[in-house]
C-alpha cells in the first residue's frame, strides 16, 4: 500500500475541525429555512406589540399594518420584491453549505482557513448592507407626508433598542441568525485551534533531539566565529573617522567599534580607535566587538579574537598611531623581522 505523503498529513484539518466544518453547513442551512432578524415594534396603541421577521427570501409578520403606519410619517412602504438581496441571499448561503461540506471532506487546513475568513468578510459585508438599507428606510423621508417632525428620522437599530417617537423598536437575530452565528463561532475557535496546536507543534520541534542538535550546532558556529557582531566595510576615500573627523584613506591603519545595540563606529588609525573608546559616546561597557584593518589584507578586517598585533616605530598611522594587526601568527612574523617591531595583546593596546 502506498503511505499518503508527509507533506498531506501536515496539511490535514484535525478531527474536530472537520466536525466544525460540518456543523457550520447545518447551522447555515438553518438560516435558510428560519427567520434570520427580526425587528419588534411597541407602543400603548399596540400592545400586543408589532414585529417583522426577515427570511433569506421574503419578509413576514405584521408587514401590511407597519407599512400603513409608515404611509402616515412618510417612510416607503416594504415589499420583498424590492429588495436584490432576497434573490441572492439564498444561493450564497447554499454555496457556503457546500463550500462546508467540501472543506470537511478535502481535509486541507488552508481550505478551512479560507471557508472562515470568506464567512467571516460575508457577515461583515451582509451587516453593512442591513445598516445601508435601514439608514436609506429611515432617512429617505416622504417630504408630502401626514405627519412631519423636523429633524427627525426613524432609522431602526442594527442591533439592540432605540426610542422612535412613541414606538421602542427592538432589532436582534432571530432563530437563523443565531444559527449563522454560532456557525461563525465554531469556525472561529477551529482557526484559533489550528494555530495553537501548530504552535505546540513548533515547540516541540524545538526541543526534541533534531531541534536541540540544530540549535547545538547554532551555537557552535556563533562560537566558532568569535564575534557575535559583523563588521562593516570600510569605504576608503569616503567614510570620515568618528574620532578625529579626518576621511579615511590607508587600507593598514585603523579599524571599527561594533556597540551592543549594533552602532558601527569607523577610525582611520588603531590610536583613534582606543582613544575614542574611552569617551562617553562609546564606554568599555558597551563594546560588543572590535576590529581592526589587517596590515596586509587590502582593506580586510580582523576580529580582536583572533588577530595578532605588532607595535613598532617603523609603523606610521594615519594619525601618529605605531601598532598594526595581523590575521596569524605567519603574517606577524614577518613584519617583526621587516620592521624591527614587538608583538603584543589587546589588553596592552586598550590600557
Amino acid at each position: 500500500m502506498m503511505r499518503p505523503a508527509a507533506g498531506a498529513k501536515v496539511n490535514a484539518m484535525s478531527g474536530l475541525n472537520r466536525l466544525i466544518a460540518f456543523l457550520s453547513v447545518i447551522g447555515i442551512i438553518a438560516a435558510i429555512y428560519y427567520p434570520i432578524w427580526r425587528i419588534e415594534l411597541a407602543a400603548p396603541q399596540y400592545p400586543e406589540g408589532l414585529y417583522l421577521t426577515i427570511w433569506a427570501d421574503k419578509l413576514a409578520g405584521d408587514v401590511n399594518i407597519i407599512n400603513g403606519l409608515n404611509h402616515y410619517i412618510g417612510m416607503a412602504t416594504l415589499h420583498a420584491d424590492e429588495f436584490v438581496e432576497f434573490t441572492v441571499l439564498p444561493y450564497i448561503l447554499w454555496g457556503y453549505a457546500i463550500f462546508g461540506v467540501v472543506t470537511a471532506l478535502l481535509n486541507r487546513k488552508k481550505l478551512f482557513y479560507t471557508y472562515f475568513w470568506s464567512f467571516l468578510l460575508f457577515a461583515v459585508v451582509a451587516m453593512i448592507d442591513f445598516w445601508r438599507w435601514e439608514y436609506n428606510y429611515g432617512h429617505n423621508l416622504d417630504p408630502l407626508a401626514p405627519i412631519q417632525v423636523p429633524g427627525m428620522a426613524y432609522q431602526p437599530p442594527l442591533i439592540g433598542y432605540k426610542q422612535l417617537l412613541n414606538f421602542g423598536a427592538y432589532s436582534i437575530p432571530d432563530k437563523g441568525g443565531w444559527s449563522l452565528f454560532a456557525s461563525g463561532i465554531l469556525l472561529m475557535l477551529g482557526v484559533v485551534y489550528e494555530w495553537l496546536k501548530a504552535r505546540k507543534t513548533k515547540i516541540k520541534t524545538m526541543v526534541n533531539p533534531a531541534g536541540l542538535g540544530k540549535a547545538a550546532a547554532c551555537v557552535m558556529l556563533l562560537v566558532t566565529v568569535g564575534c557575535k557582531t559583523g563588521p562593516t566595510q570600510i569605504r576608503f576615500g569616503k567614510d570620515v573617522c568618528d574620532h578625529c573627523k579626518m576621511v579615511i584613506m590607508d587600507k593598514k591603519y585603523g579599524g571599527e567599534i561594533i556597540t551592543k545595540k549594533g552602532k558601527c563606529f569607523r577610525f582611520d588609525d588603531a590610536k583613534c580607535l582606543v582613544e575614542f573608546s574611552k569617551t562617553a559616546a562609546v564606554g568599555s561597557n558597551n563594546i560588543e566587538a572590535i576590529y581592526l584593518l589587517d596590515y596586509y589584507g587590502n582593506g580586510n578586517l580582523l576580529c580582536s579574537d583572533s588577530l595578532f598585533l605588532m607595535t613598532s616605530t617603523d609603523l606610521h598611522g594615519p594619525m601618529g598611531g605605531s601598532v598594526a594587526a595581523f590575521k596569524d601568527k605567519a603574517a606577524l612574523d614577518k613584519a617583526i623581522g621587516e620592521l624591527k617591531g614587538t608583538s603584543m595583546s589587546m589588553d596592552e593596546l586598550m590600557k
